[in-house]
Formats: structure tokens, sequence, C-alpha cells
């Protein structure tokens, strides 16, 4: 071994690590498969019963958990959008009656978004028709399992929360 510096990473290693990450992998792959099919259903059913997009709905989905209203500056926070992706979307809501924009009484630079009485209305009808699809879709795999996924997937999340925060530490 004199003259000869140990391998840091060998063949033997690679393919080892290579077979510990496959589960990573295949999970990865699982939840896009899931968030693709059970997404594109959703985008299908929007369109076809309001003609509305998920996008929109996502808009007023945080809206309605705010009654006084939202910094407009928040709502691609929550999305995690850009603004410039947000703006079309919130002129849209806007010129559908849906939404309000408002200068801020505080600050005439920053803009507050509010659901509308007719806003409020159409989004509670679309979404007990969202969770309707959503129950529709899952039917086939039983609640107590999803209960245990749901924890299981609370988990990954915090997860992979932490290891996000430590990489950027």
């Amino acid at each position: 071994m004199a003259g000869k510096e140990p391998a840091l990473i060998d063949e033997e290693n690679i393919i080892g690590e290579d077979a510990d990450n496959r589960a990573q992998v295949r999970v990865w792959l699982r939840l896009l498969a899931c968030t693709s099919l059970i997404g594109a259903e959703l985008r299908r059913q929007f369109r076809e019963e309001f003609d509305f997009t998920m996008p929109r709905f996502d808009v007023l989905a945080q809206l309605d958990r705010e009654p006084v209203g939202l910094v407009l500056g928040e709502l691609p926070k929550r999305l995690m959008v850009t603004a410039g992706n947000l703006t079309p979307i919130v002129d849209r809501l806007v010129e559908d009656g849906l939404i309000t924009r408002s200068p801020s009484p505080l600050d005439r630079r920053v803009q507050i978004v509010c659901m509308t009485a007719e806003g409020r209305r159409a989004f509670r009808r679309m979404a007990k028709k969202h969770s309707l699809w959503l129950a529709s879709l899952l039917a086939e795999f039983p609640k107590a399992r999803l209960d245990g996924l749901v924890k299981e997937l609370d988990d990954l999340k915090n997860a992979v929360k932490r290891a996000t925060e430590e990489a950027r530490a």
C-alpha cells in the first residue's frame, strides 16, 4: 500500500450508495406521480365545471383564510410563486369581481387584496366540489391508511425542512 493513496470513493462504495439512495428516489418519484395525477384531474374538473384554474382557486383559498384581506406581497410567498406569475391571476380575479385590490391606508405603495362576497360564495362552492373530487380520487385508499400516510408525510416534510435549514446554515 506504500505510495498508494486510499480511494475516498471507490466503485463498491458508489454502488452501495446508489442502492441506499434508491428508496429516496422512489419516494420522490411516487410523490411527484401522485401530485401530477391528482393535479391534472383537479385542473380538468375546475376547468369543466367552473371554467376556472387551480392558481385562481389557490389565491381565493389564501384569501378565504384572511377575512380582512392580505397584503398583496404576501400572496406569492404563501403560494410559492413569483409576483410576476401572480399579477395576471390577481388582475383576472379583480376583473371577475371575486376580489378587490386597494392601497393600504397606512402606506399607499402597499396593496391589500380582499375577497368580495361574490368571491367568497364562489370559493365556498368550488371548495366543496374540490373536497368531493379529492374524496372520490382517494376513495379506494382506506381512511386509516390515509391517516397514517398523513402522519408519515408530516414527518417527511419536517425532515426535509430540517435538512434544508442545515444546508443553508
